[in-house]
């Protein structure tokens, strides 16, 4: 197909505003069949998107290339590379909510490379719905972020992805999505094709594997042509060589699916197979070729864990993968993959994950976990700066949509956290906006407090402010924990007479040992106490001795609170079966000495 005939669009937004249910409804009307664009187990879980995902359709002779980004901040990672590849994004806004901070967060990005947007503002079938109001916020935002004229003067499309159909008049209600289709052919130009040149170029923009094939690269052809067998190489963004490739196989998307074709040309998102070394943001070109193609820079982590080998009393009966070595080829593949990572390995058993934000660490946990790893995490840090005057922190914008009644709790806990307010203005419905800057660390563990605080209700969104003078000690954790001073099988009878010390973590019959916290406590301090120690038996009866046990359900968390939940003398044991929290040191008389 001649490059004049594509069109290659990134679709931005924010968490649930609909970008995958829109793809599908493109898909469909294009003659594909009916599709789920989240494949990956989480994503359908969490319902959003993670990973980036290339889908091509033909629709009237043109076709389009569309990629579905993630619209977490977590995983801005992915979002920075696809831009690199788009000549223009569709902008998806909720009718109600608006703007969102990863909005704004992808757009700046988009908008500073270039790229053409076409706003659509979907859902506006809701009653809460607030259209003007929304392209207002549009627009001020589009200022805000330096929008050239052109990007200023953007077409405006309204929908309801969910049926199928959008319209230029928001007045007119259309059976499908063909106002869409044209103006993404009108608006939208066709790649940039360096037709001066015969030598072959291509960036590596997500990384993926096949269990025949091994590692595949996906990526944009900026000039010449490429055929299966042909000898290449690749470049980093410095100018070195990486290795020399060899074309095993080639494919174009059709739909979800990868096409084996036997030639590649300019212009086209495609995959290629044969690569060992090469990574994200390396060039594959000819090997007469020494410039690589630029790449946009990643935003750099905020946020640190120590992995480890699990090293409990109950380490290796309940994963498969326990070695340190296991652990550190899966964070070697991770980060890989995820540019918005990084490993350090010092040599140990010990290995720093640098990521984004707690949803971004939670996901490669669980990921892990469900492979069957067993690993021991440390409590997440912010990773600080220093400059001449002192210590730097980052800092996140965070927008809060919440009730008016529960205004208040949510100011002073962010307060305490060292948050500071930027604006608070009325939602309308009975709601209020915040828009607050808090430091990265006093959102740890903040996002079930505030599902608690405003009955959830309130909705919560942050993204990467910038490094700021540090602004001091956030308070942690109140209570102390309940931890076991035995190992065995919890009993019905000691816990019910724990229940008055505080709300337990754990249930009759689930192993327990010496060093593991089974619950927190009610009052400040740490407390050593018994979930093994049975009934006295004897043979004398007494009225009333055996009554029925009833025990109040365990407190169960997930993982992203259990993360936030542990102090910095304690680990998180993860294992396929179990979360469990530990004292790093986990006998009591070792752990009061120091």
């Amino acid at each position: 197909m001649n490059y004049k005939d594509i069109r290659n669009v990134a679709v931005i937004a924010h968490v649930d505003h609909g970008k995958t249910t829109l793809v599908s409804g493109l898909l469909v009307q294009s003659g594909m069949d009916s599709v789920v664009v989240d494949h990956n187990d989480l994503e359908k879980e969490r319902g959003i998107t993670i990973l980036s995902k290339c889908t091509s359709l033909v629709f009237n002779g043109i076709k389009y290339n569309l990629i579905d980004t993630p619209g977490h901040a977590d995983f801005g990672g992915e979002v920075e590379r696809v831009l690199s590849v788009v000549e223009g994004v569709i902008l998806l806004v909720d009718s109600s909510e608006g703007a969102m901070p990863q909005t704004k967060f992808v757009l700046s990005k988009a908008l500073k490379v270039g790229l053409k947007p076409i706003v659509v503002v979907n859902k506006i079938d809701r009653q809460d719905r607030r259209i003007d109001g929304v392209l207002d916020e549009i627009v001020e935002l589009f200022m805000a972020l330096d929008a050239t004229d052109e990007q200023l003067n953007f077409p405006i499309l309204y929908a309801v992805g969910r049926d199928g159909w959008a319209t230029l008049d928001v007045n007119i209600k259309t059976q499908n999505f063909d106002d869409l289709f044209n103006v993404m052919r009108d608006y939208v130009p066709h790649p940039v094709v360096d037709e001066s040149t015969k030598e072959f170029t291509m960036s590596s923009v997500i990384l993926s594997s096949d269990k025949y094939l091994g590692k595949l690269i996906i990526g944009k052809v900026y000039s010449g042509v490429a055929s299966v067998g042909a000898t290449l190489k690749s470049i980093n963004l410095s100018g070195e060589v990486v290795e020399n490739i060899k074309l095993q196989k080639l494919f174009e998307f059709h739909g979800l699916n990868k096409v084996s074709v036997e030639s590649v040309a300019a212009g086209d998102i495609v995959c290629i197979a044969g690569v060992q070394k090469t990574t994200i943001s390396d060039t594959i070109c000819s090997i007469n070729n020494m410039i690589p193609i630029a790449s946009i820079p990643v935003d750099p982590p905020t946020m640190s864990v120590t992995i480890s080998v699990n090293d409990s009393p109950l380490a290796g009966t309940e994963g498969s993968k326990l070695t340190s070595r296991m652990i550190l080829e899966r964070l070697e593949r991770e980060a890989e993959t995820n540019v918005a990572i990084k490993l350090v390995n010092d040599g140990g058993d010990k290995f720093i994950l640098y990521c984004r934000g707690e949803l971004q660490l939670s996901i490669i946990l669980e990921n892990m976990r469900r492979e069957g790893f067993e690993v021991s995490v440390s409590r997440p840090e912010v990773v600080m700066q220093q400059d001449e005057d002192g210590k730097l922190e980052p800092v996140e914008e965070v927008v809060i949509d919440v009730e008016d009644e529960y205004t208040g709790v949510v100011i002073e806990k962010l307060s305490l956290r060292k948050g500071e307010v930027l604006e608070m203005k009325a939602a309308g419905y009975g709601k209020t906006r915040l828009i607050l800057k808090v430091p990265t660390r006093g959102l740890i563990g903040y996002q079930s407090e505030f599902r608690n605080d405003t009955r959830g209700t309130g909705i919560m969104n942050h993204c990467f402010f910038g490094y700021e003078r540090f602004r001091g000690k956030v308070p942690g954790r109140r209570n102390g924990a309940l931890i076991s001073m035995a190992s065995g099988e919890a009993v019905a009878f000691a816990l019910c007479n724990l229940e008055e010390r505080g709300s337990l973590f754990i249930g009759a019959k689930d192993k327990v040992y010496e060093g593991m916290i089974i619950g927190e406590c009610n009052r400040e301090g740490d407390l050593d106490v018994n979930p093994i120690k049975g009934k006295q038996l004897s043979n004398v009866r007494a009225a009333g001795s055996d009554e029925n046990i009833r025990l109040t359900p365990a407190r169960r968390m997930n993982l992203e609170e259990y993360l936030s939940y542990i102090q910095d003398d304690e680990l998180l044991e993860i294992t396929p079966a179990n979360i469990r929290i530990r004292k790093k040191e986990l006998i009591a008389s070792k752990r009061k000495r120091k």
